[in-house]
């Protein structure tokens, strides 16, 4: 009688360790993910913030919001094509992941392979402007009347000079492999004048 009590006595502590252990695998999952997310570590473990890489970046970028920084857009178009940027400027802090997008139209009746080229104002900035996703990145084949729009995301780096208030991000779209221009026909295959010391 008392060997079948000390059973019963055992079968019950077995079955509240087993439900300990259940409850906990349950809540292991839930918890694991509020860490997480507190403290910023592995979201993309969970596969719920698996969106790419702009909102890991997003998440884990220290943002300076007691600083604005304008940052106006241009585009250079050498040759007969339409490039612009969608807007004309944008207000950013330090450390925050931005989108721009810049559109493109080939407009000629042939195809073209083109790639854009960067250039920043003041030049300090360029040591500063981090950019995540570029067209400037590939060079592209349009084909005739083919319009395209890209996306290009940076992130200014909050260690940019406190002066720098305004940043001029300026792209040159050029045609690759077009034809340079010919050299001057005075020189262009043309025999060197006889000196007149030659008596010619």
């Amino acid at each position: 009688m008392e060997l079948r009590h000390e059973n019963l006595r055992m079968m019950g502590k077995l079955t509240v360790v087993a439900a300990v252990m259940f409850g906990f695998g349950y809540a292991l999952v839930p918890m694991y993910k509020a860490i997480c997310e507190f403290t910023g570590i592995n979201v993309l473990a969970l596969g719920e913030r698996n969106t790419g890489l702009s909102k890991a970046v997003a998440n884990n970028t220290q943002v300076d919001f007691s600083r604005t920084i304008t940052v106006e857009f241009d585009a250079n178009s050498r040759g007969p094509w339409s490039f612009r940027p969608a807007q004309n400027h944008m207000l950013v802090h330090p450390g925050q992941m931005n989108t721009v997008i810049y559109e493109f139209q080939n407009t000629q009746n042939r195809r073209m392979a083109a790639q854009a080229i960067p250039s920043y104002a003041p030049m300090q900035a360029a040591a500063h402007f981090n950019k995540l996703e570029c067209f400037c990145f590939n060079e592209y084949t349009l084909e005739p009347g083919e319009k395209k729009q890209w996306p290009v995301a940076f992130v200014i780096d909050p260690k940019l000079s406190k002066d720098v208030r305004t940043i001029t991000l300026s792209y040159t779209f050029f045609e690759v492999g077009s034809k340079t221009p010919p050299a001057p026909a005075s020189t262009v295959g043309a025999a060197p004048a006889p000196s007149k010391e030659s008596g010619a």
